[in-house]
This record gives structure tokens, sequence and C-alpha cells, in this order.
């Protein structure tokens, strides 16, 4: 029989007030079995109309004060965000039968962080964030290959190329998370946390 944990729930659910934490176990684990991207989200955004969009995303650091993830500030999804902050991420790892969605509001992260992951990205990735005019109509790949070529001739120093305005972090900070295990017959298992403050969550279950 199956270890459970006091909510009745497997005991991958642990017993944590705390969902940062429980995320980052299961992160963990996903990390040991994803063939690939085990920090692939889904980001789920919404423009001022209300008409929603939803991309797939690279999570790159996570903490109690939110999740964070990088793009081009005039890309799609940066343009829902500045019009709608509200927004929703979702990990599935298939690897584990796991899901976790995660709500919330969206800010800027601070220049620092951002020129402080920026100057880890490798040469051409830094390139890349200048020559591509993210989610503008391209007429042709030999145009976008010019403009790299354009920005490698203008910062040949690898180890010297700065971070454009135009490229930064964004930080959800979630107000929801819910964890879900797939279950045979369909009978999920599902928890949920929702703050309550700064430092405290209620979390309860949820039928499948």
């Amino acid at each position: 029989m199956n270890e459970k944990n006091s909510l009745a729930l497997d005991k991958c659910f642990k017993d944590l007030d705390d969902p940062i934490k429980l995320f980052e176990e299961w992160f963990t684990e996903a990390k040991k079995t994803e063939i690939n991207d085990p920090n692939a989200l889904a980001l789920a955004t919404a423009d001022k109309k209300g008409v929603p969009a939803v991309r797939m995303v690279l999570l790159k650091d996570f903490s109690q004060n939110g999740f964070i993830f990088y793009t081009n500030l005039n890309s799609k999804k940066s343009i829902d965000i500045k019009e709608n902050p509200n927004a929703s991420i979702c990990f599935h790892w298939k690897s584990l039968l796991r899901q976790i969605r995660i709500t919330g509001k969206i800010i800027k992260v601070s220049e620092k962080e951002a020129d402080k992951y920026f100057n880890t990205r490798s040469y051409e990735s830094r390139i890349g964030a200048w020559a591509s005019n993210q989610s503008s109509v391209l007429n042709k790949r030999e145009e976008l290959y010019k403009s790299i070529e354009n920005f490698k001739n203008k910062y040949p120093n690898e180890k010297n190329v700065p971070r454009p305005k135009h490229w930064s972090g964004w930080n959800l900070k979630p107000d929801s998370l819910e964890f879900w295990l797939d279950g045979q017959n369909r009978i999920h298992q599902r928890l949920k946390y929702i703050r309550l403050d700064d430092k405290n969550w209620k979390k309860f279950l949820l039928n499948p």
C-alpha cells in the first residue's frame, strides 16, 4: 500500500505549510526524471480586452518572492503583462505524472537582477537578444541572420555584451498554487494553497 500524508494524499505531497518548499521538492524530482527542460512552463496571459494567449517559457529562478522568466519587453507576452499583470503558469511533468498550476500578478525584476542573469547567457544568446525584434513580422530569415552578424560585429568581445534595455525579466508572485498527481480511473489527487499574507498560506483538497 502506498504511503500517505496526513491528508490521505500520496506521500509526494508531504505535509508542508509552505507551497514554495513543496514546489522545490517536486522541481528537484523533475530535474532527475524529465528528459528535456524540466523548467519549461506554460505561461497564460490576457490583453486589456481579455483575449488570452499561452506559450511555453523557461523558469530561470524562483524563491518566496516568485517565479522568474526572461524575455523581450516588446514581445506579445510582455505587452500583455504591461496591460494586465494577472497571469497563470503551469508545469506538467509527464515522467512524474504531476502538474503544478500557479496564479498571481507579474512585476518586472530589478535592473541588477536582469543584468546578472543576462551575463550568464551564452554569447550567441546575448547577441540574439539584440538581433531579434521578437514577435514582429519577419519577411525572410536572411534578415534575421544579417542582424545577428551586424550585432556580432558591433559586440565582438564575447565577455562584454551589454544587456539591451528592451530585454529583462518578469516575476510572478503567486496568490495560489495547486499541486496535481495523476490518479487511476482519473481519480486525481489535488492540493491547493491560497495566500493569506506574506508568510501564511491556507491549504485544502480539491475534487478530481
